[in-house]
């Protein structure tokens, strides 16, 4: 199928102050820059990516001019009218974890926001915190457009502090939702933060570690039959687990593996890279799980390098993925 597209991303870019495992501090704009540089590097000739986002006054042109390097982007939709973005301070512990603050906050995007947009062959949302996407945004596209709606769930499961500490909070309204959503993305904690202990058999006070991978297949299969399409779960060594149904309606399950890369140099923006190889991999094949291996290749380029140039080309791509996989 053709690799050119017209999609939307949409989501912070925040101002990330990083400290690494190894203890090297740098700075960098983050969250929808990787996803939106992902796929301008897989995009075919005459694809058009916008980038949705509210940042800082002082941060616009700046952003403007770090995305204008890049094939494709369409930043005329990077405002600053609020004068509010996102800042965050980043420490890992290890190559996975880290410890996470909050300091500045985008307003959050609105319909009125993506009004000329609803022609984009898909909309590919990365939010960080639970405010920055409000459902109204993801109904009025499925009302108004037959884009696809990619989502990460590490928005709605991440809430922060009066005094900016991120933390990880329960998807309460989760069913309102999977309605609107069709390739839904999160990782193992957020999979933990979205299902609840009463939903399988318990009425306790819940630990989020108790959602297991055993529990997976019955969660994604709520998911599904309230109109997810494919579930995404990441697991980190592991791979990633992908739910979907069949035509006969049997839902079906894969273990996709990890993309091995030998030398791990910054793992900010694996899941932001990987929802921007989904997206345009579920958009160039309609496979779920080719799709995931689009999504396993951009997570594994990120975290190869701390450069934006570092996604490979869509031939490239495709190479390492029949390297990997055999297709």
């Amino acid at each position: 199928m053709s690799d050119k597209i017209n999609v939307a991303v949409l989501g912070p870019i925040p101002r990330d102050k990083i400290t690494s495992y190894q203890g090297e501090k740098f700075e960098k704009f983050g969250c929808a820059v990787y996803t939106a540089v992902c796929m301008s590097s897989l995009a075919g000739q005459g694809s058009k990516i916008n980038v949705v986002s509210h940042v800082r006054e002082t941060d616009v042109e700046n952003i403007r001019g770090l995305l204008s390097e890049f094939r494709h982007l369409d930043v005329s939709h990077i405002t600053g009218d609020a004068d509010q973005g996102a800042v965050i301070d980043l420490v890992y512990v290890d190559q996975n974890r880290r410890n996470e603050k909050q300091t500045g906050f985008m307003n959050p995007i609105l319909p009125e926001d993506i009004e000329d947009l609803m022609d984009c062959d898909a909309f590919v949302f990365v939010p960080i915190t639970d405010f920055e996407v409000p459902l109204e945004t993801i109904r009025y596209i499925k009302t108004n457009s037959d884009g696809l709606v990619v989502f990460d769930a590490h928005g709605p499961t991440s809430g922060c502090s009066a005094h900016g500490e991120r933390y990880h909070k329960f998807w309460i309204d989760r069913d309102r939702w999977l309605p609107h959503i069709d390739l839904l993305k999160m990782n193992l904690e957020e999979a933990q933060c979205s299902w609840f202990k009463g939903e399988y058999g318990s009425d306790e006070l819940q630990d989020i570690s108790e959602l297991t991978m055993d529990q997976l297949p019955k969660f994604a299969r709520h998911c599904l039959d309230l109109g997810v399409k494919a579930l995404y779960v990441t697991l980190d060594q592991h791979g990633c687990a992908v739910y979907h149904k069949d035509e006969t309606g049997r839902m079906r399950e894969h273990l996709v593996k990890r993309v091995l890369v030998e030398d791990v140099v910054d793992t900010t923006g694996c899941g932001d890279s990987f929802a921007g190889g989904l997206a345009f991999g579920y958009l160039k094949t309609r496979d779920f799980v080719k799709a995931c291996q689009f999504g396993n290749c951009a997570g594994a380029q990120r975290c190869s390098s701390s450069e934006l140039d570092v996604y490979g080309s869509l031939e490239e791509t495709e190479r390492q993925i029949a390297e990997t996989y055999g297709d």
